[in-house]
């Protein structure tokens, strides 16, 4: 999938041409307005292509600074899947994923984080949340939920 949070109205054939280039044919994309922020757009499409186009795509949209954006390319028999999250603000945040969609965090990865913390436990949750996407995740939520089509529902008590 990918999912154009917030556009420039200005950028919208350039986005359909630059993403129709690297999937390999004309796009058209349902637009509309997006309210969270004046005269910015949204769209979202699923696509089908061989693995790592998902890359090519978040190179792609990354040309524009001043959008809001996620490709998710799905895990498949052998591969991982892995998911791009751009914002202007914080720039990109890549990060393999499992079939179920969830943020995979590698071993060495982890061995890095806890031992960047060994005398400053606090860091140890920042640098995971970090690896997570967290900030960008909490960024784009105000994003993706809001759209006329799809009201924002606040759970203010759950369980």
């Amino acid at each position: 999938m990918v999912f154009i949070h917030s556009a420039p109205r200005a950028f919208r054939a350039h986005i359909e041409w630059a993403v129709g280039g690297v999937i390999g044919h004309a796009l058209g994309l349902d637009w509309s307005e997006q309210p969270v922020q004046r005269g910015a757009l949204r769209a979202e499409f699923s696509w089908t292509a061989p693995p790592g186009t998902g890359a090519r795509l978040a190179t792609a949209l990354h040309a524009w600074d001043q959008m809001r954006f996620e490709v998710t390319e799905d895990a498949a028999a052998g591969l991982d899947g892995h998911r791009w999250m751009y914002t202007p603000d914080q720039g990109m945040h890549s990060a393999q994923t499992d079939t179920g969609g969830n943020v995979v965090v590698s071993e060495n990865r982890v061995r890095l984080a806890l031992a960047e913390a060994i005398d400053q436990p606090h860091q140890l949750h920042e640098r995971m949340e970090q690896l997570l996407g967290t900030s960008w995740d909490l960024e784009l939520d105000v994003f993706r939920g809001a759209s006329e089509a799809g009201p924002v529902t606040w759970l203010h008590r759950v369980g």
